[in-house]
């Protein structure tokens, strides 16, 4: 052992020891059209059936449908790492024939309630084992066919670009040419941009992110090809669909940017889509709930900032006297507080003089 140093260097290893043996908690939600191919791509990405019993709805039920919230959870474990991933399935977005709030308003009570269930059990008495079920990412499905946005697509990325990591991603992308799909990109992030719309564009840290990072956000929107299928090429067996002129292979950078979108997902940005989602879209919900909880901005059924603050006053009656009379109520908890540990302190001092 090297006396010459403290030893604190080692604080990453104890750190990443706890978290292995505790394990990690994803959330993962997929929002696009019915045929995208949205169930393929996540049983690609993590080579696990989410859907073995879902119903597939003949067109007629389709038409009629409602948003449902799907919820699936599975562990899965890599090399003594445990990651507890669900994964939240959307059927029925963009399959009315009249798409207005309808389509988004379910995912959003969706979004919002996890939230809220979050800061109850972070609230509660027992904040040990508070499970995180917020959705840390969306997928959004682009059709490789609308040439761009469409305005169902606009309105619900504006709905929720400030609740939730949206990722956008071209489906399907085997359906066009390179060149169509280098142009699709960025007629996407044009108008992207000229709606306001505050995507996920994966930087991490400006100065300190590798060539691979610069690369995945270079590639945003995601252009993927999704298949379970696997064929022989050149000897080797390769996940892709086969045409008639070839095979596109999934994890064929080339090909489609499949192996873009895991890399990011699943090696490189994981942690930081969970902590922009604690950091930012939380703290965003967990400061409107405050306020709107706080007697301070209940407006007429409770005392103004100012009158709390006693601005410009003697702090005389209605308002501003039950104002005054809670800050001094705080000030005297607070003064009860410091004596308590004066008194801990002093006691604590005694003893150890003592012995």
């Amino acid at each position: 052992m090297d006396t010459s140093q403290l030893g604190f260097h080692n604080l990453p290893f104890l750190a990443h020891r706890k978290s292995v043996k505790k394990g990690f908690e994803f959330t993962l939600m997929v929002v696009g059209e019915s045929g995208l191919g949205k169930s393929t791509l996540l049983q690609s990405l993590f080579l696990t059936n989410f859907f073995s019993n879902k119903d597939i709805l003949p067109a007629g039920e389709r038409i009629k449908q409602t948003v449902n919230i799907e919820a699936t959870t599975v562990d899965i474990e890599e090399k003594g790492v445990k990651l507890r991933l669900t994964v939240v399935d959307t059927p029925g977005f963009g399959d009315a024939v009249d798409n207005a709030q309808s389509s988004w308003q379910p995912i959003i009570d969706y979004i919002n309630e996890k939230y809220d269930q979050y800061l109850r059990d972070e609230s509660g008495l027992n904040r040990r084992n508070i499970e995180d079920h917020r959705v840390h990412c969306c997928l959004y499905f682009v059709n490789p066919c609308s040439h761009g946005l469409k305005p169902l697509d606009i309105a619900f990325m504006k709905q929720l670009h400030h609740l939730v990591n949206i990722v956008p991603v071209i489906a399907k992308s085997d359906t066009l040419t390179p060149t169509e799909v280098r142009a699709l990109k960025t007629r996407i992030l044009s108008e992207i941009m000229e709606n306001g719309i505050h995507i996920y564009t994966g930087q991490i840290d400006e100065e300190e992110d590798s060539d691979e990072v610069k690369e995945l956000r270079d590639a945003i929107p995601f252009a993927v090809v999704a298949s379970n299928s696997v064929f022989e090429v050149n000897g080797k067996r390769v996940r892709g669909r086969l045409y008639p002129w070839g095979v596109v292979e999934v994890e064929n950078k080339d090909h489609c940017d499949f192996v873009k979108l895991r890399n990011m997902l699943i090696r490189t940005h994981m942690q930081d889509l969970k902590d922009y989602t604690q950091d930012v879209h939380y703290e965003n919900f967990r400061k409107s709930k405050l306020l709107a909880s706080s007697p301070i901005m209940a407006g007429s059924e409770g005392p103004d900032i100012g009158a709390v603050m006693n601005i410009g006053g003697g702090g005389g009656g209605g308002r501003g006297g039950g104002g005054g009379d809670v800050l001094r109520k705080k000030d005297m908890e607070l003064e009860e507080m410091r004596r308590m540990m004066a008194l801990l302190q002093a006691q604590l001092n005694a003893k150890q003089d003592h012995v």
